[in-house]
């Protein structure tokens, strides 16, 4: 994940943690909804923690948690009951917190006794706002140490940060409470059996003017913006009926899941991106949100062109080391809190990431291919020649062909690919290699990002164009495998470093470029055979690197784990070179991995064998859900379905090959150039239904000479 490494490891939100959110707004807790300073908790608005203590007491004691549940993204519920009361066995009070996240926070506290007296309670809820940044907080950095409060006219208790440059606050208002110190309070008298209930507001301020929230949770919930965002969503998405009712749940999870990722540009309510994932990442990330837009291409094709959008719009226009800016390169991650920046360089975007550039291209193709290309794509390929002159300028920093990245300053990210631990490029040996770095799934981006622009110029009648970055394309390529094969391991290397040697461990990084289509045809067999080996392959999923590496450990951030969005790649690699079996085992390990995480992968899990522990054992510090690994069922779905789509040409391939576990597949409203269509696959056969007019449908893979065999290579 861009953004955090080994260096800089948040601790787990804790076991039991409650996650709602809200666009870039979420709020974390522990199963009772309390939230406190000492663990990774709060509420979050801009990248910053503007509640750290959110605390109910019933007299003086805090609610034994029962049960919590997140009927929407936006929203959670906590059932409890008061703790133990002298003189009694049992307490005979439930308490209930109903909580909205709209940019601030809504709750309301139901109090509910069973006792057939009356009795008399004091309520406080206690409050706290450091005002954090959210690196801090994630690092375990906060000093925890809370703004004053006062009240103000109104009576509301306000608390405001200082020495910012835009001051953020916040304003509670509790209607019959009685605010004193660091707390609302009051006084319950309860009938026997009775119920008492308030609703408290938690409204963020910026410059001392409060923020606009969502109406209230009793509202019409037509005018709730979460609500009436997540309705239109979910009306718009692909319905999935299938004969295995695992493998359904895991694909509306990941739906559910893509959906409240979502956030929103304020100046640009419409245009949507998706964060990288909760608690930690609720941000725009160049490569994890171009690499979830894509695989989520037959969800909704306007979350690729929203991030296209959006990521143009950032893009780089200047030479600035300190937060690795130059022209035509696409960021890293967005901030938008005070502080956050001191580590990015001070600037709320920094650009330290070789792959997020041509990734754009890429993703630019592919959404041309599956027809969401708008007719006033100009700007979007103005973008793309400036992302690709980056990459033939500054992106080639030594002029050799080849893609490479060393950061511009001393406190960037150390290795700026998709594995950016400190340690993340090793050799066999476990060295660690010093950059500048070229890796090699970056040159398959690159060979992918030459061949989408020629796509795009051809869309354009500009033949000469085409013809120009296809031979880039295949110049790149035989480049590439004459550099980065090595013959007498039968594998690519994972790198380049600064002397140009092979980096020569065995890391999953090469299915990538399996999925570029950078690979020779006779090497290929020896790639698949490398990855579903039993040094890589755990049943759950690929390794980021074999179990014979220097480097390796199950239980690393990159050097021996499980990634999901990893292994949907690398899935769709070997289906692209005709490796149905291998393909076939990623999706069903990775599917099995889903439902015993409850029907959600998280970001990464431990590289154990299946043999060795029966279930995927979880790495503690993953995000979930998390953006590129609720995209990788849609993905393996789609690679499985071998549906690929080329508008443009008027075409349309699906040939399905899947798993006997799977049973027989159903989707509907299936977005394709501006239609809907339906996906029929059963043992008496396949079918589609509602496919434009102008594309032809071809019942065989796309690529009809892939490669299935095992041959030498040199």
């Amino acid at each position: 994940m861009a953004g955090w490494n080994a260096d800089t490891l948040a601790p787990p939100v804790g076991a039991g943690a409650v996650t709602i959110l809200e666009g870039a707004s979420f709020c974390a807790s522990s199963a009772n909804g309390d939230i406190v300073p000492e663990l990774p908790y709060g509420l979050f608005f801009r990248d910053t923690r503007i509640v750290s203590r959110w605390t109910l007491l019933i007299d003086g004691a805090p609610v034994e948690a029962l049960s919590s549940l997140t009927p929407e993204p936006y929203h959670g519920v906590f059932v409890g009951r008061a703790g133990h009361l002298p003189g009694r066995a049992d307490t005979p009070l439930t308490v209930e917190r109903d909580r909205h996240v709209d940019g601030g926070l809504r709750e309301r506290i139901t109090i509910r006794s069973y006792s057939r007296e009356p009795m008399t309670y004091r309520v406080e809820v206690l409050l706290e706002a450091d005002f954090a940044d959210i690196f801090e907080v994630k690092e375990g950095r906060a000093r925890g140490v809370p703004r004053p409060t006062r009240r103000d006219s109104s009576g509301r208790f306000r608390v405001e940060s200082v020495g910012t440059v835009d001051p953020l606050g916040l304003v509670v208002t509790a209607p019959e409470g009685a605010v004193a110190g660091d707390r609302v309070a009051f006084r319950v008298v309860l009938p026997p059996r009775g119920t008492w209930s308030q609703e408290l507001v938690v409204c963020p301020t910026v410059n001392g003017e409060e923020v606009a929230l969502g109406p209230p949770a009793e509202g019409p919930t037509h005018e709730s913006e979460p609500v009436r965002r997540l309705l239109a969503w979910q009306s718009r998405v692909p319905v999935a009926s299938m004969e295995d009712d695992s493998l359904e749940r895991v694909i509306r999870q990941s739906q559910r899941d893509l959906g409240s990722l979502r956030i929103f540009d304020p100046k640009h309510a419409d245009r949507a991106v998706v964060a990288a994932g909760v608690p930690w990442f609720m941000a725009l990330f160049g490569r994890d949100s171009l690499l979830t837009a894509c695989m989520a291409l037959p969800l909704d094709p306007t979350l690729a062109l929203g991030t296209l959008r959006t990521l143009a719009d950032l893009q780089g226009t200047k030479l600035d080391p300190a937060s690795e800016e130059q022209p035509g390169r696409i960021l890293h991650e967005v901030r938008l809190g005070a502080t956050t920046n001191l580590a990015l360089g001070g600037e709320s975007v920094y650009y330290g990431t070789v792959d997020a550039t041509p990734l754009f291209v890429v993703v630019l193709g592919e959404l041309a291919r599956w027809g969401g290309l708008p007719d006033d794509a100009d700007e979007l390929l103005a973008a793309a020649d400036r992302a690709l002159e980056w990459i033939e300028r500054d992106g080639d920093r030594d002029g050799d062909g080849f893609v490479e990245y060393a950061r511009l300053n001393d406190f960037g990210l150390i290795n700026q690919g998709w594995k950016d631990s400190w340690d993340g490029i090793n050799f066999a040996d476990g060295a660690l290699a010093e950059p500048p770095i070229a890796l090699c799934e970056v040159q398959g981006y690159v060979y992918a990002a030459y061949l989408a622009r020629a796509l795009l110029a051809g869309i354009r009648g500009d033949a000469a164009g085409a013809q120009r970055w296809t031979e880039k394309a295949e110049d790149l390529k035989t480049r590439f495998n004459e550099r980065f094969w090595i013959p007498d391991r039968k594998c690519f290397a994972i790198a380049l470093d600064r002397e140009k040697r092979q980096v020569d461990a065995c890391a999953s990084n090469m299915g990538h470029c399996l999925w570029s289509g950078i690979v020779d045809d006779d090497k290929a067999p020896f790639v698949a055979e490398a990855l579903l080996s039993e040094r890589m392959f755990t049943g759950w999923g690929v390794r980021t690197l074999a179990t014979d590496m220097g480097a390796y450990n199950p239980a690393s951030y990159h050097n021996g784990s499980v990634w999901p969005h990893d292994n949907a790649i690398v899935a769709a690699g070997l289906m692209r070179y005709g490796f149905v079996e291998e393909a076939q085992r990623i999706a069903v390990g990775l599917f099995e991995a889903a439902n015993r995480y409850g029907g959600r992968l998280p970001e990464l899990f431990c590289g154990f064998d299946q043999g060795e522990y029966p279930e995927p054992v979880v790495y503690p510090a993953s995000c979930s859900p998390q953006a590129w690994a609720a995209a990788t069922p849609l993905s393996l779905l789609r690679t499985v379905l071998r549906f690929d789509p080329s508008v443009p040409t008027g075409e349309v391939w699906m040939a399905p090959v899947l798993p006997p576990e799977f049973g027989d597949i159903h989707l509907r409203n299936v977005p394709l150039a501006g239609s809907r269509i339906s996906v029929d696959v059963a043992k008496r056969g396949t079918s589609v239904a509602g496919l434009p007019a102008h594309l032809t449908l071809h019942q065989k893979p796309l690529g009809a000479a892939m490669v299935h065999t095992r041959r030498e290579a040199p």
